[in-house]
């Protein structure tokens, strides 16, 4: 390889630039999610739905579509998956019925982009889990759907 000093100076400097310039881009609010400790304290289903939308009415809707097994051998790192034909969504909360803190994951999107949102969830016991789609004017969500879990994982 036949680099000349010039060449080599050259990547050097633009090498140590962006070394230098990184954390500044990674730095900023969207690059850095929000964690709200009030959100995923413990709390039981009804209070987390009351300190999350203060009361307003939820709409449900089979535009709202879940992917995740019906039964598990263990309730840890259990996939799902989100999607929403429901446009201009803003926010996409999933919730675990039976665990102790009932909030298990909270996405905020573009309302350009599809409802579309995937996880690993670790359910506690056998449990309802929904999903519940924000937009600018409602607030929807999907049926519930049950995951019965065979041993328990905590």
């Amino acid at each position: 390889m036949n680099v000349n000093r010039r060449e080599f100076i050259k990547k050097s400097l633009t090498l140590s630039a962006y070394t230098a310039t990184s954390p500044l881009l990674f730095s900023g609010r969207l690059a850095q999610a929000d964690w709200v400790p009030e959100n995923f304290a413990p709390s039981i289903l009804d209070e987390t739905l009351r300190r999350l939308f203060n009361e307003s009415k939820i709409i449900e809707t089979d535009k709202i579509y879940l992917q995740l097994p019906k039964t598990a051998e263990k309730g840890a790192a259990i996939a799902i998956t989100v999607t929403s034909s429901i446009v201009g969504v803003s926010k996409i909360s999933i919730l675990v019925e039976q665990n102790l803190v009932p909030l298990a994951a909270c996405f905020e999107l573009s309302p350009e982009l599809d409802g579309y949102v995937t996880a690993r969830l670790n359910i506690e016991k056998t449990s309802y889990v929904f999903a519940i789609v924000e937009t600018q004017n409602h607030i929807y969500s999907s049926p519930k759907a049950t995951v019965k879990i065979a041993a328990a994982s905590c």
